[in-house]
């Protein structure tokens, strides 16, 4: 039986290779930042650094993944991006916050990329 956390690993890594597919460079994974914050992917693109995070569901049956992203989950992920910028020497106007959902139907799944959205 698999832990949730290889199962997470599983739409993570898919949430990677579509990034990937559409030409974005992969510079770092499961950043943490204290002890529960963590950005879940961080790429580049056109000389932009996206902070995504990957929004996982088996099911709508309890709302669609979108749904789980939530204020203060949001204040935790700017928090953590700040802190990322500022460690990497990145230029804040050349960053951006995309969310990844992944709602898996029975034999497959249904993967959304929202882009630079306001934190």
């Amino acid at each position: 039986m698999q832990t949730s956390k290889k199962i997470w690993d599983i739409w993570e890594l898919i949430a990677i290779k579509y990034l990937q597919k559409n030409s974005y460079q992969i510079k770092d994974t499961n950043f943490k930042f204290g002890r529960f914050w963590e950005i879940d992917i961080v790429s580049e693109k056109d000389g932009i650094t996206q902070f995504i995070e990957v929004k996982y569901r088996s099911s709508s049956k309890y709302g669609e993944p979108e749904e789980a992203i939530i204020k203060s989950k949001l204040r935790k992920l700017k928090k953590t991006i700040e802190y990322y910028v500022v460690k990497n020497n990145l230029d804040f106007e050349k960053i951006s916050f995309d969310v990844i959902t992944i709602l898996k139907w029975e034999k497959s799944y249904k993967l959304k990329h929202y882009k630079n959205l306001e934190i």
